[in-house]
């Protein structure tokens, strides 16, 4: 799975990066070194104009941890930070937004943890790595609109925007970490992923691809990253690795 990573690329350089059309600067979020299920994160999608009829690249954002649009309620977004890409098109809580509501999510790496058993005195505990390609990861993923009706349909306060990350087996270096990794979109694929015109499941899932095809960077990095509070960049400092998976 992808239950934490990190973000600190300016919004402002995603817009011509990433051919963004519509952006509120108002909107933009600080860099985050630890960024956590129902945190709010920058996605780039494609939305029809309702004015214009046109499609228009947005960067928006979006609470991670997807509320399908026919849930009762917002309680389960934390149980839905991540969408397994084999079941991704079957699944009711996500068959609809791949099919039409698809996003990625910028970062710079993930975290996953391993467990280090008791030794020495020192008692077990979780083992942060931070994964990444040594560039920009532009996650796959989902987005959808859910409304609360107990609030007026126009009442911007009714209206919650979330996002889900794809998820594949891990492979490589990332599958000695957890057996579960994010996928991405590669930056030629841009276009044919964020189109809400493309619908057939096979063509999508042929545009998801591991990140540098699995095998990437791998760092111990220290425990402060397992206090969902702690940010800021001392979160990937080099850390000596109990279990030698560091590259």
């Amino acid at each position: 799975m992808c239950g934490r990573f990190v973000s600190t690329t300016d919004p402002a350089d995603l817009v011509p990066l990433l051919d963004v059309a519509s952006w509120d600067p108002t909107e933009a979020l600080a860099p985050n070194w630890n960024v956590a299920p129902t945190q709010p994160v920058s996605a780039v999608l494609e939305r029809v104009d309702p004015e214009t009829g046109e499609v228009v690249r947005q960067l928006r954002t979006l609470r991670w941890g997807l509320v399908p649009s026919w849930a009762k309620d917002r309680s389960g977004a934390a149980r839905l930070i991540n969408a397994r890409s084999e079941t991704v098109d079957q699944k009711p809580s996500f068959r609809r937004a791949f099919a039409k509501r698809r996003c990625v999510i910028p970062a710079d790496g993930y975290y996953e943890w391993r467990p280090v058993p008791a030794a020495d005195g020192r008692k077990a505990y979780k083992q942060p790595y931070f994964l990444s390609t040594g560039g920009l990861m532009l996650m796959a993923g989902l987005y959808e609109f859910w409304r609360d009706a107990s609030l007026p349909e126009d009442d911007p306060a009714a209206w919650l925007a979330t996002t889900t990350i794809l998820t594949t087996d891990a492979t490589d270096r990332a599958g000695r970490v957890h057996d579960r990794m994010p996928l991405i979109i590669d930056r030629d694929d841009l276009d044919s992923w964020l189109d809400p015109a493309g619908t057939d499941p096979a063509d999508l899932h042929d545009l998801l691809h591991r990140p540098a095809d699995g095998d990437i960077l791998v760092r111990a990095v220290p425990t402060a990253v397992n206090r969902v509070s702690a940010n800021g960049p001392e979160l990937l400092a080099d850390t000596p690795d109990p279990l030698g998976l560091s590259d």
